[in-house]
């Protein structure tokens, strides 16, 4: 099976492991990966990436030229991706712009031009509900009514393209696994000394941005009737909401439980996490859908969750967008802004090491059997012999 794929992920090596693994369960399997040439990641602001080849056995990383070099709905490609498709004639091919997407509908032209009789698939993120506008729809129908395959992100993605006339095949998965090398249980007695966090410490962790959204304000109101024994509150981020945190720190008197450390290197969040007795995400869903379209943002899936599952670490997030559906029963869940739960449900692991215990084992099991890179590799390999059939 020949398949490629389309996007400005894959530029960071990093994201690329689900796909190397796929390439590597078969001889047969080839996965060549195309990005652009140049992109600015985050928009305009931030520094141009120069993307580099990448070629391992039957996994290629293959540069392409680019017009649109910071916008994911507009990105295009040069004449040099219709080379590619001649010479190496793919199976599936899957684009994850978004079902809106030029270059998606550029790939879809292409296949029907060369006459490569490749199944056409896209992924999406996109939760919040909308209606497209011309010319807008017009590009919506013709690669919706291209599709072979849709895989989403969450279920709401799903759902949403559902409503908007999908009715092919759909695989809900992530875009990228978790690294179960990398975040996996490890003590970090060394680290734990630098922060001033002692061993018989329960520390209630939070990874994330600093911005309204992640419900971090909430969590620090759920901390002021926890039960008097001796927590500590490790923030690892940044943002916009840094000094109004120190400050709400302050009004209920918890400097002396608070450890904020700047973002570090994604191969280092693992240590950090490795310190927590508990990991919260307490997302808050911001949208409201006003003409057109949704305005805001709900949480789309939170990574970070089958981080900290991967290192053993249990897990506390909201009800907000995918969050319930990433946890199942391997975590708590709690209702969006609603502090007083949040407490109750930090409290229960406080006070009950067994519970604490058993779902750290649920969470493990169920990142290893659902969201490492293998197993999305398997799972994606499945979606195409699915379709191919």
């Amino acid at each position: 099976m020949k398949i490629l794929v389309a996007s400005h992920t894959y530029i960071v090596d990093l994201n690329c492991e689900k796909f190397k693994t796929l390439a590597q369960f078969n001889p047969n399997i080839e996965v060549t990966i195309v990005v652009p040439k140049k992109w600015k990641p985050g928009g305009v602001q931030n520094k141009m990436i120069e993307s580099k080849p990448r070629i391992e056995d039957n996994f290629k990383v293959i540069p392409i030229s680019n017009f649109s070099q910071n916008n994911q709905g507009l990105l295009t490609f040069g004449t040099d991706v219709i080379q590619l498709l001649n010479e190496f004639k793919p199976q599936i091919i899957q684009v994850e712009q978004g079902v809106k997407s030029f270059a998606y509908a550029q790939l879809i032209t292409l296949n029907k031009w060369l006459n490569l009789k490749a199944k056409n698939l896209f992924f999406t993120w996109w939760n919040l509900p909308y209606q497209s506008k011309l010319p807008v729809s017009y590009l919506e129908k013709y690669n919706l009514s291209n599709t072979d395959g849709l895989i989403a992100g969450n279920q709401d993605a799903a759902d949403i393209l559902r409503d908007h006339g999908y009715n092919k095949a759909v695989e809900v998965m992530p875009q990228l696994g978790v690294d179960e090398v990398l975040f996996s249980p490890q003590k970090q007695p060394e680290l734990a000394q630098k922060l001033g966090i002692k061993e018989d410490n329960f520390v209630i962790g939070f990874v994330g941005r600093f911005v309204e959204e992640k419900g971090i304000l909430t969590l620090l109101k759920s901390l002021e009737s926890l039960p008097k024994r001796n927590w500590k509150l490790l923030l690892l981020g940044r943002g916009e909401l840094k000094e109004k945190i120190l400050q709400q720190v302050k009004n209920i008197e918890i400097e002396d439980k608070l450890i904020m450390v700047e973002s570090v290197a994604h191969d280092q969040v693992s240590q950090y996490i490795n310190l927590m007795n508990v990991l919260v995400l307490p997302s808050e869903t911001t949208y409201q859908f006003k003409t057109l379209t949704a305005v805001g943002w709900k949480e789309q899936f939170g990574h970070v969750l089958i981080e900290a599952m991967a290192c053993k670490v249990p897990v506390i997030g909201s009800n907000s967008g995918e969050i319930p559906n990433v946890i199942k029963d391997a975590g708590l869940i709690f209702p969006e802004g609603d502090a007083s739960e949040l407490n109750n449900c930090l409290s229960q692991l406080m006070l009950n090491p067994t519970l604490t215990h058993e779902l750290a084992e649920k969470g493990y099991q169920r990142v290893l059997e659902n969201y490492t890179n293998k197993a999305l590799a398997e799972k994606t390999l499945e979606f195409y012999q699915s379709i191919s059939d």
